[in-house]
């Protein structure tokens, strides 16, 4: 089981994904001068907490981009409904 992020976390990530979602990429190396540089964040602890967390919201975002969309068809449900 992973660690439970505060919403103070879950909020500045997304935040700083949605402003500066370009530069963020999935490897928490290379996120974590760009959170030094976009925040106010003194704290090296939650600098790295909110650099893991943007990684796997970059992670999800491309998983999601690169798998195709199911569409459910009314023909399909109708066998549910009958």
């Amino acid at each position: 089981m992973g660690r439970i992020k505060t919403i103070l976390i879950k909020r500045i990530a997304k935040k700083l994904i949605k402003v500066h979602g370009q530069e963020f990429t999935s490897e928490f190396g290379k996120n974590k001068p760009l959170v030094q540089k976009y925040t106010s964040v003194v704290s090296a602890k939650m600098r790295n907490i909110i650099a893991g967390y943007t990684a796997r919201l970059v992670k999800q975002r491309t998983i999601l981009e690169s798998q195709p969309r199911r569409r459910i068809h009314e023909e399909d449900l109708s066998k549910f409904y009958e």
